[in-house]
């Protein structure tokens, strides 16, 4: 079979195998040639592991100079007669292809991370094959459901505005055109139901979990990923359910912090560029930012992508040279530094008062976008052939 991109509204139907390897690769040959994590972990758990911030994640700390092991959890799909399976299921595989070769210990276990029974497995699995001990935890979870652990029902997220309505534009994928939205402000339950999901709970659960377990090694490093962003995103994000969400994460930072300090362990939260995401697509309004922000970055030589921000936290923040960890008078790690940055909010500022349905092309960068998006999913690498066809057997065979 040939597969081809799918793409409706802001979600990817389909995923390429060969180009999530080629992904893979990309990414391991970059933190090859960075800068390298030199004080890094020996063991880390990475919680939402198969894509995005995780994923860049877990590849620097193995590739990029520390050599970590690593024990991957996510909840992705293989394939079946409904399809080629999801992206995420290939980068689980192909980074433990890669990681094995290299002689670094990487397992993948595929489930629901809000599940008790997944918690169990992770434990069994630090046990059995990781020492009994983890040095870091990343939680990197993005999901927009989470089951009440009490009831078994669903708490769903709502991404809206508090207080009043938001009006905007955002990007549509699938037709590549700039539409109007409006979106009512979020209910009292709304907000509540987001924090539940995208807040800290779960993160300090896990690491609940992982204490009375027992194994935590002594200096144990925990972080989760958060974003603030600038006065042009702040109306539906930093002011709207996701930033009440975002402040309850950091909050719950703090009190893990001094959690952990009986063994001698760090919480942190990192605020991290803006960038294409499986989850930061379905953000209304923020898709022209990014246009304005790709093309004034990559203009001034300061873009990231997901594995080079990672790198650099790693390296530069969480695991300096010498001296403790690197964060801000509120005890945040920032890497979204260089996106706010005067000068480039101003340049960015300057391209958004004038960008239409019409011009965004021109002003923003539509090209590195939609590649961006297409490359999560495997497709949009100039050295794959698209038109060869891929047994089915071939994808069977290949296990996470």
């Amino acid at each position: 079979m040939i597969i081809k991109p799918m793409i409706q509204g802001v979600i990817a139907r389909s995923a390429h195998p060969h180009g999530c390897k080629e992904a893979i690769r990309r990414q391991i040959s970059y933190c090859r040639t960075a800068n390298p994590i030199s004080q890094g972990p020996k063991r880390a758990l990475i919680l939402g592991a198969s894509s995005g911030f995780g994923l860049a994640t877990r590849i620097a700390l193995a590739f990029g100079g520390a050599q970590t092991e690593t024990l991957g959890v996510s909840f992705e799909r293989g394939p079946s007669e409904k399809g080629t399976g999801s992206a995420g299921w290939y980068n689980n595989i192909y980074f433990r292809q890669a990681a094995e070769q290299a002689g670094i210990k990487a397992v993948n276990l595929v489930g629901d991370a809000f599940s008790p029974a997944i918690r169990q497995q992770v434990i069994d699995t630090l046990r059995a094959q990781f020492d009994g001990q983890v040095d870091l935890i990343v939680y990197s979870l993005a999901s927009g459901v989470r089951p009440d652990p009490a009831t078994g029902e669903f708490w769903r997220s709502s991404i809206k505005p508090i207080g009043k309505p938001y009006q905007g534009t955002t990007l549509d994928l699938e037709r590549q055109i700039l539409t109007e939205t409006i979106l009512p402000p979020a209910t009292e339950q709304e907000i509540h139901n987001t924090v539940k999901v995208m807040g800290g709970e779960d993160w300090a659960s896990w690491i609940e979990t992982l204490i009375q377990a027992d194994v935590l090694a002594p200096g144990c490093k925990t972080m989760a990923y958060s974003y603030i962003g600038s006065s042009h995103t702040n109306p539906i994000y930093h002011h709207g359910t996701l930033g009440r969400a975002k402040a309850h994460l950091h909050q719950t930072a703090d009190q893990l912090h001094q959690q952990l300090a009986t063994v001698g362990g760090e919480a942190y939260v990192a605020v991290c560029k803006a960038l294409i995401t499986k989850a930061s697509v379905f953000i209304p309004g923020l898709s022209p930012y990014l246009l304005a922000l790709f093309q004034v970055m990559k203009a001034k030589g300061l873009h990231e992508g997901c594995i080079e921000q990672m790198q650099r936290l790693l390296s530069h923040r969480l695991y300096p040279d010498s001296g403790p960890v690197i964060t801000d008078h509120q005890r945040l790690i920032r890497v979204d530094d260089w996106e706010l940055s005067e000068d480039v909010q101003q340049e960015v500022s300057r391209l958004l008062t004038q960008m239409t349905a019409k011009n965004f092309r021109e002003l923003g960068d539509m090209d590195g976008y939609l590649n961006d998006f297409l490359n999560l999913n495997g497709f949009g690498f100039d050295n794959i052939d698209y038109t060869r066809p891929i047994s089915p057997e071939e994808l069977v065979r290949l296990k996470p």
